[in-house]
């Protein structure tokens, strides 16, 4: 496979493998960052203007306050190469009102994401196999109703990923919402 160029992102020009795994000759990986920050005002939006503002992208942004309430704790999902993501830990390193900036990148960490899926119009035969799903991926049926069903998943992205795939292909009518990821550092050597 050959590679092919990009038109000019702010002038420049990249090259990208055609599976878009390669930009500027690094690989593309996913990646994550856990900041401690001020709990204030403004933080969240200082923060993600940032990205927008150098053209990075966020895939997930969560954020909570800690057990201090004067500071928050934002999971930063985002796909670059190495170089734009030194970058971008280096801009957030910059930013005043960022207390700590921590790669989990290449890190054992505990890692969740929260998923409701909402199936509507589904038959008795539906219902079945909704419960049988919900068994098998650990969901918890948290709504039910004459021709719907409301379901709350906890776990890994991907895992989250298989389910909304597995959901699309089997209903014909079904509403998600998905919240970004949160995680911590492991006391064991445990995977994502």
């Amino acid at each position: 496979m050959g590679d092919y160029v990009l038109p000019g992102v702010r002038g420049r020009n990249f090259r990208k493998k055609k599976e878009g795994k390669e930009m500027n000759g690094n690989c593309m990986k996913k990646r994550w960052i856990s900041l401690y920050v001020e709990n204030q005002v403004g933080v969240l939006s200082k923060i993600s203007g940032l990205f927008s503002g150098k053209s990075y992208n966020l895939d997930s942004l969560t954020v909570g306050t800690t057990e201090d309430p004067t500071v928050s704790r934002m999971t930063i999902a985002t796909v670059s190469d190495d170089e734009t993501f030194e970058q971008i830990k280096k801009q957030l390193n910059r930013l005043v009102e960022v207390i700590k900036v921590i790669d989990f990148t290449d890190v054992f960490v505990r890692m969740k994401e929260i998923l409701y899926v909402k199936v509507r119009k589904c038959t008795a035969e539906d219902k079945v196999e909704i419960f049988q799903i919900a068994e098998t991926f650990k969901a918890k049926v948290i709504d039910y109703g004459k021709d719907s069903l409301l379901l709350e998943f906890v776990q890994t992205a991907t895992k989250n990923d298989a389910v909304i795939k597995l959901m699309k292909e089997e209903f014909k009518s079904i509403e998600v919402v998905r919240g970004g990821s949160v995680g911590i550092e492991s006391i064991s050597m445990m995977e994502r």
